[in-house]
């Protein structure tokens, strides 16, 4: 097979760790993990419940709506100001350490994101890490009014790119998000940080790594 023409990539838990945010979560509770994974489920089961409901708010709005959830659910005490320094953490997410060193391995390569990351979100994330020279395009679901894994998100990629889906690599640390891009007809894959099975999607991914500075075009 040959090798892809351009490569795409999911931001967050693929290019920016969302758990970055758990230094500012240490100001309400003294077990801020907790808090940033209710939260991290949260904010995608409203992403997909919302595009099920044909119920679009954009990706800020479903992250502040998660970790309202999140501090209630949880029973901690947080003011407003304290939420308001947690949705700021996430516009300057830490990018995982191998990205760097993956993207200079892909030099000479189209390199795109897409994410459900609202527009703003993602210029701020992408500004942040230093990045941004790195991606030709940098693709929000807002442009369609729904989430991943909505096919006409995927599309977004191959219009963005003028390329058909088989000569795009997509590559995401989300299992559902392969299967998605792998039903759409990406190439896909899925750099498995940790450790999970695959997902019974009936879609698995062409490739796997552990860190995105494995991957290989060839």
């Amino acid at each position: 097979m040959t090798a892809p023409r351009a490569v795409l990539f999911d931001a967050y838990g693929t290019l920016f760790d969302v758990h970055s945010v758990i230094e500012a979560g240490r100001a309400i509770t003294a077990d801020p993990l907790a808090l940033s994974l209710l939260w991290r489920g949260k904010q995608l089961e409203y992403t997909w419940l919302r595009s099920l409901m044909g119920r679009y708010e954009d990706f800020w709005q479903v992250t502040e709506a998660a970790l309202r959830f999140a501090v209630r659910r949880l029973g901690l005490a947080a003011t407003e100001a304290d939420l308001g320094r947690l949705m700021d953490a996430y516009l300057s997410l830490a990018p995982f350490p191998d990205v760097a060193g993956a993207l200079d391995r892909l030099a000479g390569t189209p390199l795109g994101i897409l994410s459900n990351g609202s527009p703003r979100m993602l210029a701020a994330a992408v500004a942040s890490s230093g990045l941004g020279s790195r991606f030709q395009h940098v693709l929000s679901v807002d442009a369609v009014r729904t989430y991943k894994p909505s096919p006409a998100v995927y599309a977004l990629g191959t219009q963005a790119l003028g390329l058909p889906a088989a000569d795009v690599l997509f590559v995401s640390s989300n299992g559902w998000d392969v299967a998605g891009a792998r039903a759409f007809g990406y190439r896909t894959c899925w750099c498995n940080r940790s450790g999970a099975p695959v997902e019974e999607l009936g879609a698995a991914p062409d490739s796997v790594v552990d860190r995105l500075d494995e991957l290989a075009l060839r």
